[in-house]
């Protein structure tokens, strides 16, 4: 059964910086492109960054390049996102997943609350 545990969430300050973990289980890890995503309040999910298997090639959607960071640690079945210079907007229960993601295989994701 493939597993996915986010961690790291928190109340952060407009402009500060948190660094979200995800820790992947009962998948061959290695073999995925990994990704993370978020759903704010109201909205749909929304794909945020994904990382190739090999831990290159990372890419990210608008409204965070440049201020978040995807990486990927295969030895320890894991990925992290550095996130700086918060905005409002990113408020959010962040999760991880595949990329493209597997649909029965959502945790229960990692809150993260903005305040001014």
């Amino acid at each position: 059964q493939v597993q996915f545990v986010e961690s790291g969430g928190g109340l952060v300050e407009v402009g500060g910086s948190l660094r979200l973990s995800c820790a992947a289980s009962g998948l061959t890890f290695i073999r995925h492109n990994m990704g993370w995503y978020r759903r704010a309040p109201g909205k749909a999910r929304e794909f945020l960054a994904r990382i190739h298997r090999s831990g290159g090639n990372p890419n990210y959607e608008n409204p965070i390049k440049g201020r978040f960071t995807i990486s990927r640690d295969n030895a320890k079945n894991a990925i992290c996102l550095q996130m700086n210079d918060f905005k409002p907007e990113d408020a959010a229960v962040y999760y991880c997943n595949t990329n493209p993601q597997q649909q029965n295989a959502w945790g229960q994701g990692t809150q993260v609350n903005v305040t001014s």
